[in-house]
């Protein structure tokens, strides 16, 4: 009998592998061979923030302009940052992200204005490589350039099919009046800032075939065949607070950097920036249909002025959500710095605000797609700058309101521990958010306990400190803020939300660990009778305390809705009454005026998805592409900004999935434009990867993995399964 039942079990095991078999062949028979993720255009950049594009590794990041007679390389290291620790809080002193340098190769032609043919300036962002090609005088030229990470340099090849035909010059030009140093094949320049950040660029240059000589402040090459140049830059920045956020001057790091990369051919050089970037980059891929031939063929920016007249361009949806997971993994890998307001690209040394950090939804957004979107790597240089700052940010809060534990931050900040503007007193427990978030999809204890779990209370402790106890028994929390909107007051809904959604994670994780059961249970009360979200007059969530929303305020923040996302607190099935009031709220708001940020379409896609409506939600995809999306497919706040980049991924991975009410919920808000489509390789809480494959708006499968053994709801619609997961065992869940 048992023979019977194990043979039965492989026969069913074989139909359900075919069956999957044979959907996802049928879906992936169905992807352009064209549609592997590539932005290209047809003339080189002349703007540098809306048609260059960005590489990145995480430290080193650079705009290619792609121009014919002379390219421009706009480059940028993460650590380059005027200002200090600022005690005083005034934003004008707190320093702000510099521009490092420009390359530039100058090229020699046979005539003033020779013909160009053929010209294609492109990004794929399957391999982290851009690309400019064109045939000139009967000669195909052709540039590759990406950022190594493993070597950490800018690598760029020049070619032609013709011998001995490259020719030019290269300057190196750094953005604060530095001279520029020649070597037999190399240039340099170093500086120091007014804060004593020491810094340096190095370039070498690897010819085959031809000559290569020096003037005063450039390398000239003639009749190369081909041409290397490698490209660094650092600082002397460290990451330490005890040790003045300063370490040795970078020369000989650098130059030892250089050196190590000239070792290395150009092809080793490339395979090594692959499978660096591939392995990040490749857990997750995605179709949501494909798009007419006619679009395939035209460039990114005429696809996205069609996409603007209402053209239907799935492919071009699909690049969006994997343009935000490049460039997070573009602009924030360890060892650096997490991704400020632009991500890690800058062309100014005063940049809009700063380029800072801003911790009323800004440097949040840019990580919300880290843990679903399978980027959890990503997430760490935040972790890493947030714990640095801990010092310097007590030090900061007792001065402004006492003698409190724990620690909190103003609304800008920069990488030396220093604030600036105005106080956001709930910005360190949003950041304890994407803490325990990164355990919940890990379920990595280890960090739970060491770092997450302390950091936690901390900030637990600070709020026991702060709140106001009102006549009747509620907590508020005194002097808050809605950002960046209406006045001060005590019990602000921003504030009452968040700082419930830490007590809540923080109860729970005592729980997990089973420690401080005495302080738990005194969080749990704390958390209970705090002052709870109200319906207002027109049926809205209210802002404030009190009733004073405006039906016909289109203001860009939505501060008030975080209790629908990214918190936990107002979900669609468990508080209905309070999501329809958020729904109204939303819908209030609407996309015209203040509205129309591209961070702000992103945020409204996240919660109009929680809420369950996935029409309302790709409404909101629709509108970034529309209205504040450049040609390089840069969000435009305006001016650029990344963190709409990064949200909309996450925005777009709410829709398809969500985790955070305690159970696997699958397509919870597909669109009806996302007819037919797969996704792989998505995070959901509780340690699993997923891949979802639909057809007609029906779900057809679902492979489940987790890293643990454990038992956890599934949902797709109404029905709920509760699956008993193995091990790193895949689990076939369909309808």
């Amino acid at each position: 009998m048992n023979k019977y039942k194990s043979n039965a079990r492989i026969v069913l095991g074989i139909i359900i592998f075919v069956s999957l078999t044979t959907t996802a062949q049928l879906f992936c028979a169905t992807k352009s061979k064209d549609s592997g993720f590539t932005l290209w255009y047809d003339k080189p950049a002349k703007k540098w923030s809306e048609e260059a594009l960005p590489l990145g590794n995480g430290r080193l990041g650079c705009m290619v302009f792609g121009g014919i007679q002379k390219e421009q390389i706009q480059f940028n290291e993460d650590s380059l940052w005027t200002g200090d620790e600022n005690p005083s809080g005034d934003y004008k002193t707190m320093g702000a992200y510099q521009n490092f340098g420009d390359l530039f190769i100058s090229f020699d032609t046979n005539s003033p204005a020779p013909e160009v043919k053929n010209y294609r300036r492109s990004l794929n962002l399957n391999t982290a490589t851009a690309t400019v090609e064109y045939d000139q005088n009967g000669v195909s030229f052709k540039r590759e350039i990406f950022v190594n990470h493993p070597q950490n340099v800018i690598a760029i090849r020049l070619s032609s099919n013709s011998k001995k035909l490259l020719s030019g010059a290269l300057e190196l030009k750094g953005a604060h009046n530095e001279k520029t140093m020649v070597e037999q094949d190399a240039l340099w320049f170093e500086g120091k800032l007014s804060n004593g950040l020491e810094y340096e660029a190095r370039l070498k240059i690897l010819p085959r075939g031809g000559v290569i000589s020096q003037s005063e402040s450039s390398l000239t090459f003639k009749n190369c065949d081909e041409l290397i140049i490698l490209l660094t830059a650092g600082t002397s920045y460290i990451m330490d607070y005890s040790k003045q956020w300063k370490g040795e001057h970078p020369h000989q790091r650098l130059v030892d950097t250089i050196n190590t990369a000239s070792k290395l051919s150009w092809n080793t050089l490339y395979s090594r920036h692959l499978e660096d970037f591939q392995s990040l980059f490749n857990r997750v891929d995605i179709w949501l249909g494909d798009s007419d031939d006619s679009l395939k063929s035209q460039p990114t920016n005429v696809r996205i002025e069609n996409y603007k007249k209402g053209v239907f361009d799935p492919e071009l949806e699909a690049t969006l959500f994997q343009y935000g997971r490049y460039l997070l993994i573009s602009s924030s890998r360890r060892p650096g710095l997490p991704a400020n307001l632009q991500g890690l690209w800058n062309n100014s040394n005063n940049p809009p605000w700063s380029s800072d950090y801003h911790s009323n939804i800004n440097i949040q957004m840019n990580y919300w797609p880290a843990e679903v979107a399978n980027l959890a790597d990503c997430h760490l240089p935040f972790f890493d700058l947030v714990m640095a700052m801990r010092e310097p940010s007590r030090k900061a809060t007792q001065a402004a309101f006492g003698k409190v534990r724990g620690w909190t931050a103003r609304t800008s900040h920069n990488i030396f521990g220093g604030h600036g503007w105005q106080w956001n007193i709930p910005s360190s427990a949003w950041y304890a958010l994407h803490f325990y978030e990164h355990y919940k999809f890990s379920g990595d204890t280890n960090f739970l306990k060491n770092v997450a779990y302390p950091m936690m209370k901390e900030i637990c402790e600070f709020w026991e400190d702060r709140l106001k106890e009102l006549p009747d028994g509620t907590l508020v929390v005194p002097n808050g803020w809605s950002p960046e909107h209406g006045p001060r007051e005590d019990g602000v809904s921003h504030d009452q939300q968040i700082v419930w959604d830490l007590f809540n994670n923080f109860v729970e994780a005592s729980q997990i660990l089973n420690v401080d059961p005495d302080f738990r249970a005194k969080v749990a009360s704390m958390r209970d009778k705090l002052a709870a979200p109200k319906i207002g007059k027109w049926g809205q969530l209210q802002e404030w305390m009190i009733d004073r929303d405006d039906p016909k305020d289109n203001h860009r923040h939505t501060s008030h809705l975080f209790a629908v996302y990214p918190g936990r607190q107002i979900s669609v099935r468990k508080t209905p009454e309070l999501a329809k009031a958020a729904r109204i709220s939303l819908e209030a708001r609407g996309t015209t005026g203040d509205s129309r940020r591209e961070w702000a379409f992103a945020w409204r896609c996240a919660l109009w998805a929680r809420l369950l409506d996935g029409e309302k939600a790709y409404e909101m995809i629709c509108g970034l592409l529309q209205y504040n999306t450049l040609p390089n497919l840069l969000g435009n706040h305006p001016p650029m900004q990344m963190d709409g980049n990064f949200g909309i991924t996450a925005a777009m991975c709410e829709m398809l999935l969500q985790s955070h009410a305690g159970e696997i919920e699958l397509l919870p808000a597909l669109p009806s434009k996302w007819k037919n489509g797969y996704v792989k390789g998505l995070r959901a809480r509780g340690g699993f990867t997923v891949d979802i494959i639909w057809k007609d708006a029906k779900l057809q499968s679902a492979t489940i993995t987790s890293n643990k053994k454990q038992s956890f709801p599934v949902r797709y619609g109404d029905n709920v399964k509760n699956v008993e997961f193995n091990k790193d065992k895949p689990f076939v869940y369909k309808p």
